[in-house]
């Protein structure tokens, strides 16, 4: 016995109770919870030399073809406030904010929704660069990853 759900929202989130008779011994039940969450996170820490080119993986497990369908966005999270850096919306070019001072057009998208950020800098470490890609109306997959800038 298996309860099947298609195209899952956050409302079906709740309780589902299963009840069936047996013969001779009644009626037997069995309950599950389910919780459907509307955002993944994952957090990374990645390491770069000074000066050189850093690249981040939009998500880390999921092929880049399959992201090139969704709509996602590029953030600089700092200090509680988030930045957006670039957007990519499906079958359109990317669109860059070069309102960072910071940034200007260090920042690139990469053929795979990499982010790719040339030279790094001092500045850059201890950075927070976000990745959310909306892959359904109710669902946000976000990866995070923290910068740490080395000299040599």
């Amino acid at each position: 016995w298996a309860l099947h759900l298609k195209n899952v929202t956050i409302s079906l989130s709740g309780q589902y109770e299963c009840s069936f008779a047996t013969y001779p011994y009644g009626t037997k039940a069995a309950k599950i919870q389910l919780i459907v969450k509307a955002e993944e996170e994952q957090h990374y820490v990645k390491a770069v030399w000074l000066n050189q080119t850093l690249e981040i993986p939009c998500l880390e497990d999921t092929a880049s073809e399959n992201l090139s369908n969704y709509p996602l966005k590029w953030l600089l999270e700092e200090n509680g406030t988030k930045e957006e850096l670039v957007t990519k919306e499906p079958s359109s070019p990317a669109v860059y904010r070069n309102g960072s001072m910071l940034f200007g057009q260090r920042i690139h998208l990469g053929l795979n929704n990499a982010l790719k950020i040339f030279p790094t800098k001092i500045k850059d470490d201890g950075k927070v660069f976000s990745c959310h890609v909306v892959s359904h109306p109710e669902r946000v997959q976000k990866s995070s990853t923290t910068v740490r800038v080395f000299g040599k």
